[in-house]
């Protein structure tokens, strides 16, 4: 059964750069579509959360904060979903021996993991670490905009989003290994 695969811009230097490591080079092709998925993912999730933060799940000074817990989780699923369609499509085309809803069960349960230590990481490491950059910062945003005053959830909301890139790279190489492990282990 022959699997039609999309073709993008970037697979002649995804090639380019995989062939250099010769019998790795597909386990090489995939962890770095993969990885660009995971980066599109990321954008995904963290657009998802500085949307929520800025309209209707503004963080409040406060450990832990339900309100970041909520934004981390919406932008988490809305990434999930993303990257198991582009994996699914583009990554591991010749994945089929599984069915797609087993395969999602796969996806989902593994990131499921991740996004519990990615959670509980965010949820209570966002205030302490948004408090201690905060006034590191201030004068590179402030040359930025001058005159800012940063308001009572500033520090809260700098936390989220160092803490959430800082979860994001750790999840990136566990969902990898795991999936390709589990949930795409059909693939030579």
């Amino acid at each position: 059964m022959s699997v039609r695969t999309i073709r993008t811009p970037l697979d002649a230097p995804i090639g380019a750069i995989s062939r250099r490591f010769g019998e790795k080079s597909k386990e090489v092709e995939r962890f770095l579509k993969f990885a660009i998925v995971g980066a599109f993912g990321f954008l995904v999730d963290f657009s998802t959360v500085f949307a929520l933060q800025a309209t209707i799940l503004a963080p409040k000074p406060g450990v832990p904060d339900l309100n970041v817990t909520i934004a981390t989780t919406i932008g988490f699923v809305a990434a999930i979903l993303s990257n198991f369609t582009w994996n699914r499509i583009w990554t591991y085309p010749d994945s089929r021996s599984r069915s797609m809803r087993r395969q999602l069960f796969y996806f989902a349960a593994i990131n499921v993991v991740g996004w519990l230590g990615r959670t509980l990481w965010i949820t209570f490491a966002h205030e302490p670490v948004g408090n201690f950059l905060l006034p590191l910062v201030l004068p590179e945003i402030q040359l930025l905009r001058p005159g800012y005053i940063p308001g009572p959830a500033a520090a809260a909301k700098l936390g989220t989003m160092v803490c959430l890139v800082t979860g994001v790279v750790i999840v990136m190489a566990w969902n990898f290994w795991a999936n390709r492990r589990l949930t795409y282990n059909d693939v030579e």
